[in-house]
């Protein structure tokens, strides 16, 4: 299309496919649109060219969707995380049913009366117990930012595929407070006492990211991660957030020195207060340590845990077998009603985490073991630890890999209980399972509300 892009005037938005995006249509070819809801009609300048469809964003509405409402968050539509917020949220879990009926219609053959009704989040609105942070000496400009400054620091969240520019963050409603708080408090500090804030391209700066934790208690852990060592104004940060802030239990920092912001392979120091938050989830408690893996939305993580156990549907005498166990918060959780549990995990930290979690709520009948699935789940392993009846599954977004399909096939469990957070490869596997498998129900369940993101748990039964 050369350097010009067309433009598409007065189309209407038909519906939301996958992953958020809107659907029209121009000239018979389907047009995946940003920035738009089903109602709109909009001009769209098309972006992308593809073999079968086109890509484009709306550049001008000339009516509003009767869907629309007013967001509520200040950052709505610079901030990429809550791309929904100014869609009604009974809307919104009607098109995340729709993307799993589509689904698994599409990729697994599945009838939609196989599908129950989405199950709604009780909190639409500071729900999550987790949020990352990061510092950037190059602000994304907003109407918002004042004009005088050129290259003006921020502390929030990244751009929207921007690797180097962080959208600043006063006021977000995903998190209580006071993680708004906290966040503002730092950056007010840096600011005063002239931190400098990482230049990601450059590699230079002091601050680089803040992961702020809480619990349903109300209790807070906070983590600096900086690019140098310096001691006393890593202590002048933490010391200042637990003296304003006494929810603040728990503080920790690291040292990245490395060009990449992950810290999964960093060690966190502890620095004052407790060295893990107690979350509870029913009759059990969990320990929650800086790097642990825990569901971000700690209520519709427990609904999730119910709809596992029920698919399960457990007798006290099965082996279960609880495959990505992370840090073994679904094995845990079905382990009173199973003989046996065993929870596979390729990450060591976390196998450590959900061994620490059954000492601590006294479960005697629960085994972690670290390893890659596919090369574990062999006979010499089922003779040791019983062949499963069971299994519990909760990949990664990329679903399983085709040596896990054929690993799980071989175990040959009575029932399947797979929870994803992908419906599309979660569709794609179970088709891979239908020459020993039928598909029995499925729940979806809204982890993250104004979110396109939707959980599913799928039962499945030996033929």
């Amino acid at each position: 299309m050369g350097k010009r892009t067309k433009i598409f005037e007065q189309v209407q938005i038909e519906k939301i496919a996958a992953q958020g995006k809107a659907i029209a249509r121009v000239e018979g070819l389907v047009v995946f649109v940003k920035n738009a809801i089903p109602g709109d009609v909009v001009d769209i300048r098309i972006t992308k060219k593809r073999k079968n469809y086109l890509e484009g964003t709306a550049i001008k509405f000339h009516k509003y969707s009767p869907l629309r409402i007013e967001p509520r968050c200040r950052h709505f539509g610079v901030c990429g995380g809550c791309k929904w917020q100014n869609l009604d949220y009974q809307y919104q879990l009607q098109y995340k049913q729709q993307e799993v009926v589509e689904a698994f219609e599409h990729l697994a053959g599945v009838s939609p009366q196989n599908i129950r009704p989405i199950l709604p989040s009780e909190d639409t609105y500071f729900y999550r117990n987790k949020l990352e942070f990061t510092f950037s000496a190059h602000r994304w400009l907003t109407d918002q930012d004042p004009v005088s400054e050129k290259h003006p620091p921020a502390l929030g969240f990244h751009a929207p595929r921007m690797f180097d520019k962080v959208v600043d963050i006063y006021e977000c409603l995903l998190q209580p407070e006071p993680s708004n708080q906290i966040r503002n408090l730092v950056r007010h500090i840096a600011l005063e006492r002239g931190y400098e804030f990482y230049n990601i391209r450059e590699h230079t700066g002091f601050l680089r990211n803040m992961v702020v934790r809480n619990n349903l208690a109300g209790e807070f852990m906070v983590m600096l991660i900086v690019a140098q060592d310096r001691k006393e104004d890593i202590s002048y940060i933490l010391d200042t957030i637990a003296g304003k802030f006494p929810q603040v239990i728990s503080l920790y920092y690291m040292i990245n020195t490395k060009k990449n912001d992950s810290y999964a392979d960093l060690t966190p120091f502890h620095y004052k207060g407790e060295k893990y938050l107690i979350e509870k989830l029913g009759d059990l408690q969990f320990r929650i340590h800086p790097k642990s893996f825990f569901q971000t939305n700690t209520k519709q993580g427990y609904n999730l845990y119910r709809v596992a156990k029920e698919f399960a549907a457990l007798t006290g005498d099965e082996v279960v077998y609880d495959l990505y166990t992370g840090t073994g918060t679904i094995a845990l959780f079905l382990a009173s009603q199973a003989r046996k549990v065993v929870g596979i995990e390729y990450i060591a930290e976390a196998i450590e985490d959900a061994r620490e979690n059954a000492r601590l709520n006294n479960i005697d009948n629960a085994s972690f073991f670290v390893g890659d699935i596919k090369d574990v789940m062999n006979a010499q392993f089922f003779e040791a630890n019983g062949r499963p009846d069971v299994i519990v599954l909760d990949p990664p977004r990329a679903g399983m890999h085709k040596t896990v399909v054929e690993a799980i096939k071989y175990a040959s469990p009575r029932r399947i209980v797979y929870v994803s957070c992908n419906p599309a490869t979660q569709a794609r596997d179970i088709a891979l399972l239908s020459d020993k498998y039928d598909l029995v129900t499925t729940q979806p369940v809204d982890m993250f509300p104004h979110t396109y993101h939707v959980e599913n748990v799928a039962l499945l039964e030996l033929k």
